[in-house]
């Protein structure tokens, strides 16, 4: 890992930089890039000790800030007593080593924080898996400019071995880390798909329970596992099940199900998904899809949004714009503004009239979230009465288990029940229904 552990976070020191395009300058956007940057090395592990930012038209090929800049951040690093620059976008290989030699220092990029972070905090073997391969799909192109010992040697004259088509020892070592990493990523792949079957056998038989799937989205650190939390220690079968929350990007990095239970039998599947930021890697997204294609099962989404930052329009742009790419733009959602408890109410009740204004962690308005969605999943169930022969006794305990029974009745014909079902059930029991 390039960052340290939490019991060594100041061992870690760095200098953040960035690049605002005078042709697209934007000043807000830059500052807010910024302090995501900032808050993402601080939960990678490092402290931040200042950061620069270079106004200029174009990107420099050999450093991408320019010379003098280099220079800037040299002397900043010196005085400062820096042991880090990270960069706030993607930097090529040639450009990190042209960069660490002219700082003599270890140079990193945004993109390298976001996989040390999800590296660290990366459970099941699943999470794992999806994060080496983004990080091995993230290092490849880079090999080429990492080390100063993988110059050529070979084809020289008078040499034993020397000759046409002969490479020398640091080429030869880049091929073989290549061949590696290569095979090392087919190997992954594999594993991949498996748990992929796995993962859509489970879906295949939570469909067949017919329990509706509500997923909890949005931006990193809005407040999803902390609802999700709610939902378990007031609802669900088992209220120990509870997901980890903490006040920091990425705390959650699986995706989580729990089944969550209401009055009249009525159940649904409740899924915590990982959150989203601006700029995530590529490689990253396409690991991770096989996780966020649990959102595409959903019935519907709880966009989760905090409140408390001043740049949560942008931070629900982000989160569409995921959506979107994965196919559910189309699927019902409800808005939650959460940690309400920190802002004021009536500038998001202007932009957003329809949105829930709640507090997961003082649960201020949760009982209206939880009604909400009850009222979105379960809009399908109807009262109807049934007869049902005392032969047909697994019927009534499917209905005593799965339904809400107003009343009951044994008369001749059997048991007169007076029932609230689900429209899938109702029609399933039809021929019982009078």
């Amino acid at each position: 890992m390039i960052f340290k552990s939490d019991d060594n976070i100041n061992e870690q020191r760095a200098v953040l930089v960035g690049f605002n395009h005078n042709s697209n300058r934007n000043e807000i956007y830059i500052q807010d890039s910024m302090e995501e940057l900032q808050e993402l090395v601080y939960a990678a592990g490092a402290d931040v000790l200042d950061v620069i930012i270079q106004n200029k038209a174009t990107i420099d090929v050999r450093f991408y800030i320019g010379k003098g800049k280099v220079e800037e951040v040299r002397l900043a690093c010196e005085q400062l007593g820096a042991n880090l620059v990270v960069f706030n976008d993607e930097l090529s290989g040639a450009q990190m080593r042209n960069l660490s030699d002219a700082l003599e220092i270890e140079v990193v990029d945004r993109t390298a924080v976001i996989l040390d972070i999800f590296a660290k905090r990366a459970k099941t073997k699943e999470g794992k898996l999806q994060v080496e391969l983004a990080q091995l799909k993230y290092r490849l192109p880079r090999l080429i400019g990492f080390g100063k010992a993988m110059s050529r040697v070979g084809g020289s004259s008078g040499g034993a071995g020397a000759g046409i088509g002969n490479r020398g020892p640091g080429e030869q070592k880049l091929e073989l880390d290549k061949r590696r990493i290569n095979d090392r990523i087919t190997d992954i792949r594999r594993e991949l798909d498996d748990v992929r079957k796995n993962r859509a056998v489970q879906r295949v038989q939570r469909k067949k329970s017919d329990l509706p799937i509500v997923a909890l989205v949005g931006y990193t650190n809005a407040g999803k596992s902390t609802v999700m939390n709610y939902f378990v220690s007031n609802n669900a079968e088992d209220p120990e099940k509870t997901v980890f929350e903490k006040d920091m990007l990425f705390a959650t990095l699986e995706t989580a199900n729990r089944r969550v239970e209401f009055e009249g039998n009525k159940s649904l599947i409740l899924t915590d998904t990982v959150g989203f930021v601006s700029k995530l890697p590529h490689n990253l997204v396409e690991a991770f899809k096989a996780t966020l294609e649990e959102v595409t099962e959903a019935d519907l989404l709880v966009h989760v949004v905090d409140a408390s930052n001043e740049k949560y329009q942008m931070q629900i742009g982000v989160t569409e714009k995921v959506l979107k790419e994965l196919g559910v733009e189309n699927t019902p959602f409800i808005y939650a503004f959460n940690k309400i408890d920190r802002v004021d109410e009536h500038q998001i009740h202007e932009e957003y009239p329809e949105a829930l204004l709640i507090s997961a962690k003082n649960g201020t308005n949760m009982d209206l979230l939880v009604d909400t969605i009850k009222k979105s999943v379960f809009s399908d169930y109807v009262r109807v009465k049934m007869m049902i022969p005392y032969a047909d006794g697994a019927v009534l305990s499917h209905l005593m288990e799965q339904a809400q029974i107003f009343s009951q009745e044994y008369v001749e014909e059997g048991t007169l029940v007076d029932v609230e079902v689900s429209t899938i059930d109702s029609e399933k029991l039809k021929k019982y229904i009078f």
